[in-house]
């Protein structure tokens, strides 16, 4: 079994060699069902009425539902972080339940979540800084000066735990379900992995969604040290 990311193509662009991947692959598909969905949001926008129903009932939940949970995790002060984290949540979202649909999971590509992770540590950093200025700096050498070293690595272990948590578990699913379905027997390859698929997919994939935006945001909220 061969648990590898695989390159499914290659192109050229002067004269260097691009390859694609199937992380590469598995994330233009999420992107491309995102920007339709977003289109058709755009489009039907002019359409909806002071009474909702269908489409705009969806939408208007959504943007309620996260915008309560942003408030909850990091503060009124932090609303305008919103828009990113919900992309953030939907994007990670489908990208841990893609295996469903035969793709393999970006998240279960440590460059990925890496990728998420570091701007979630760039915002970390850069809320702390414009809500807290000189303190944010001082909180660095806190309570002494020789912690400071301990600090920053501390700093730094954000977005490595975050990125390396969401690997894992996507990770695991997909290895665990792979030897399952090369090992069993095949009368019990349909019902069986059916209900890990339900788990390792389905709910540990909303989970750890979940997981990854509330700690990225409380991180922030900690950081920037916002009270309402």
């Amino acid at each position: 079994m061969n648990f590898d990311i695989q390159n499914i193509g290659s192109f050229k662009i002067g004269g260097i060699e691009v390859w694609i991947t199937e992380t590469q692959l598995s994330t233009w598909i999420i992107m491309g069902l995102l920007i339709t969905f977003a289109l058709v949001i755009r489009v039907k926008l002019n359409k909806f009425k002071d009474v909702p129903g269908g489409l705009q009932n969806i939408a208007e939940m959504l943007v309620e539902t996260f915008d309560k949970f942003v408030k909850d995790s990091a503060g009124d002060k932090l609303m305008f972080l919103g828009n990113w984290y919900f992309m953030v949540f939907a994007f990670v979202l489908l990208s841990n339940i893609s295996g469903l649909f035969f793709l393999r999971p970006p998240t279960a590509d440590w460059t990925m979540t890496f990728g998420l992770a570091l701007v979630s540590f760039i915002l970390i950093q850069s809320m702390g800084i414009r809500f807290r200025k000189k303190q944010f700096f001082k909180d660095l050498i806190s309570p002494n000066f020789i912690f400071l070293p301990l600090n920053i690595i501390g700093e730094f272990a954000r977005p490595i735990s975050l990125s390396f948590r969401l690997f894992g578990n996507i990770l695991s699913g997909t290895i665990l379900l792979s030897m399952i379905y090369s090992l069993a027997p095949v009368f019990l390859r349909v019902l069986f992995p059916a209900a890990l698929h339900f788990y390792f997919d389905l709910f540990a994939g909303v989970l750890q969604a979940y997981v990854f935006t509330v700690l990225s945001l409380s991180f922030i909220g900690v950081s920037a040290a916002v009270s309402d």
